[in-house]
């Protein structure tokens, strides 16, 4: 990729990495899992910028992305060593946010989505993040009123778990 190429990856992609770190915080349980996830995230992203057309918004692609690739990343075994590429990742990483008031909240929340689905997780997820049905669904490749009956569904499942906690 070229010098310029590598500008805009890091221009679409600072503002939106918050989403990464909370995709993988619902789908690892400790740091440096999370670390690793958002590494391969990021060079996954990297990899397949060349193909973004811009169709979509950057970020409804960068959680197609993200959450095919924590999803695909945690149902193989994991793979020896990381993965060489020609971006300097470091330079995207960023603090973890720190929730001082409602931090034993979150993180009980946190442990509950963790034992979701894969696909409860992803939509639960979005819709933390106010995203439409119509977004969720496109972002999944899933039809909108699809999109509906599986939030639904994973709504029932994430009551049902608290409740029996």
């Amino acid at each position: 990729m070229s010098t310029e190429q590598e500008k805009t990856f890091i221009e679409f992609f600072k503002p939106n990495q918050r989403v990464i770190h909370k995709i993988c915080k619902i789908y690892t349980d400790n740091a440096e899992d999370h670390e690793d996830l958002f590494q391969e995230i990021t060079i996954q992203l990297w990899k397949s910028f060349p193909g973004f057309k811009g169709e979509a918004k950057f970020s409804t692609w960068m959680y197609r992305v993200a959450l095919n690739t924590a999803i695909t990343l945690f149902r193989k075994p994991k793979k020896a060593g990381p993965q060489a590429v020609d971006i300097d990742v470091s330079s995207l990483t960023m603090e973890y946010e720190d929730y001082e008031d409602d931090e034993h909240k979150l993180k009980k929340m946190y442990k509950v989505i963790y034992e979701l689905s894969d696909v409860e997780k992803a939509l639960i997820m979005m819709y933390l993040e106010d995203k439409s049905y119509r977004e969720i669904g496109e972002i999944l490749g899933i039809t909108e009123g699809n999109a509906r009956v599986k939030m639904n569904r994973a709504k029932n499942n994430l009551k049902t778990k608290i409740t029996a906690k």
